[in-house]
C-alpha cells in the first residue's frame, strides 16, 4: 500500500518536471485521500476533485488504475493533451466533473447525490475540497442543502493542509461543520486505514464531512518546508532526480 503512495508522488513530480509547471504541493497533500478512494470505490460511486489545481494527484491515480498510461501523463499541460492544469470531463472518461474555479465542485456533488436519491440509484458521492476553498460561500450553501436533504450518500473530504497561496492559514474545526448538521470526523489525512474507515457511509441520515489533516508537499521535505515558494513551481532536472530518490528512500 505504501508503494502506491510513493509511485503516485513520483508520477506527480515527473509530470510537473516534464511540463515545467503544475501545483505540486496541493497534489502531494491528497495522495493518500485519492488512494483511499481507490480502495473503497464501487462502480456506482462518483468522485469529484473540487480543488482542481491538485489534478496531478487525480491523474497519477488514473495511471495507477490503468485508465491512462505514464507516457500520456507526461503530456500534462502541453498543447493537444487531454490532461490540462485542471481536470476536464469532456476529455477523460473517468473524470466526472470539470473543476478549477474553487467552490464549484461541492455544489456539483450535492446535485449528483440528490439525483441518485431521486432516481433510487446506489453509490456514494465523494467530493475532495481544499481548506482555502472553504472561504467560498457556495461551500456553506451547499452544505446547508446537503443537510436539508439528508444526503447520507455524500462524503465530503476536506484537505486540511492549513495553507493558502497568500500565506493565510485557514482555521477549521469539527464544530463548524457539526453546527450545520453534518456527521463529522477528524483524522490524519495521510493514514490510509483511517481514511478508508471514515469513507464508509454514515449510520445517520446526514452528509459526512471528513476533516483530513494533511501536510502540503507531503513526502518531499524541501516542498513541505517551502510550500508557498513551490505553489506553482516545477523542479529542475537536479531537483527532480533528488526528489524521486527522497520519495523512495522515505
Amino acid at each position: 500500500m505504501i508503494k502506491i503512495s510513493k509511485e503516485m508522488r513520483r508520477l506527480i513530480v515527473s509530470a510537473s518536471y516534464h511540463a515545467n509547471h503544475g501545483h505540486i504541493p496541493s497534489a502531494l497533500s491528497i495522495v493518500e485521500i485519492m488512494k483511499s478512494f481507490n480502495q473503497v470505490e464501487t462502480e456506482d460511486d462518483v468522485m469529484i476533485l473540487s480543488k482542481g489545481h491538485g489534478c496531478l494527484a487525480l491523474y497519477s491515480l488514473l495511471v495507477i488504475q490503468g485508465h491512462i498510461n505514464e507516457k500520456e501523463l507526461l503530456t500534462f499541460g502541453k498543447k493537444g493533451s487531454r490532461l490540462g492544469g485542471h481536470p476536464d470531463r469532456n476529455k477523460v472518461d473517468k473524470i466526472y466533473a470539470s473543476t478549477g474555479s474553487l467552490g464549484h465542485g461541492l455544489p456539483i456533488a450535492i446535485g449528483t447525490a440528490i439525483a441518485k436519491k431521486i432516481m433510487k440509484k446506489n453509490g456514494k458521492v465523494f467530493c475532495v475540497i481544499g481548506d482555502g476553498e472553504i472561504n467560498e460561500g457556495s461551500i456553506w450553501e451547499s452544505i446547508l442543502i446537503a443537510v436539508d436533504n439528508k444526503l447520507d450518500n455524500l462524503i465530503c473530504v476536506v484537505d486540511y493542509n492549513k495553507s493558502q497561496i497568500r500565506s493565510l492559514e485557514p482555521k477549521l474545526n469539527i464544530q463548524m461543520f457539526e453546527s450545520f448538521g453534518c456527521d463529522v470526523i477528524e483524522i490524519d489525512g495521510h493514514d490510509v486505514d483511517s481514511l478508508v474507515q471514515a469513507m464508509k457511509l454514515s449510520s445517520v441520515k446526514k452528509p459526512k464531512v471528513i476533516l483530513a489533516n494533511t501536510v502540503k508537499g507531503k513526502g518531499i521535505k524541501e516542498i513541505e518546508d517551502n510550500m508557498f515558494a513551490w505553489h506553482h513551481r516545477a523542479p529542475t532536472e537536479e531537483e527532480y532526480k533528488k526528489f524521486c530518490e527522497e520519495i523512495y528512500e522515505s
